[in-house]
């Protein structure tokens, strides 16, 4: 049997592909894996699951002697790919071997590095930038909330520099892993820029969104494919 290779872009799939049960999405932080995943929900009619929050309601469940974390993790994950119809997002490597060997498809979002930066930058300033009625309330949020901007930009805990070596260690090992015996059934779906990852969309029928397109500046300026 040949072993699968990531479909290059476009990517392009047959309108309401009857093939697409179980699915997911992976990418680095700031892809837009959930947006992505919350469009196909509503397109193939899949229940969506989000790791994160499999991971934090695991995390909150009562401890039991001798039970850890990675135990409840890995049976709740179990649990939501027991179905025929799923769609997850996220990559746990503690449950990785649950949600890759039970799914059928994995949607990759591999975007340039100043194309999730750009996304990133976005999502920080929104959730640390808070609009007031007045200048006085609104200089009071920005003074408390300057320090999480800046662990955000520049400590050792930056989601920038976690997203980097997130992003070199998927493009290192991902060709590796979709080439290996045990995830030879899945069919990938390696989408390298927010257009080919509409595209694909547009061939599922479903409707075009500014998220999907979103790219900085800096990207068009160097010529990196929206």
């Amino acid at each position: 049997m040949n072993s699968p290779t990531p479909t290059p872009e476009p990517a392009v799939a047959p309108r309401g592909h009857p093939g697409y049960r179980q699915v997911v999405v992976v990418g680095t932080p700031g892809s837009g894996k959930t947006t992505l995943a919350r469009q196909l929900s509503r397109c193939l009619a899949l229940p969506h699951v989000e790791l994160d929050s499999l991971y934090k309601a695991a995390r909150g469940s009562p401890p039991a002697s001798g039970y850890p974390l990675v135990v409840a993790f890995r049976q709740r994950a179990e649990e939501v790919v027991r179905g025929d119809r799923w769609l997850v997002d996220g990559d746990y490597t503690e449950v990785r071997d649950i949600v890759w060997n039970r799914a059928a498809t994995l949607v990759w979002l591999d975007y340039p590095l100043p194309v999730v930066w750009w996304r990133l930058t976005r999502r920080a300033s929104r959730r640390t930038v808070k609009p007031e009625e007045s200048w006085y309330e609104y200089h009071n949020w920005w003074s408390g909330n300057w320090e999480r901007l800046r662990l955000h930009l520049f400590s050792r805990r930056s989601l920038f520099l976690r997203q980097t070596r997130a992003h070199l260690k998927t493009r290192r090992e991902f060709p590796v892993l979709f080439n290996s015996p045990g995830y030879a059934h899945l069919e990938v779906r390696h989408l390298r820029s927010p257009r080919a990852t509409q595209d694909w969309l547009s061939a599922l029928g479903v409707p075009a969104r500014a998220d999907n397109l979103a790219v900085s500046p800096l990207s068009q300026r160097e010529g990196v494919a929206p």
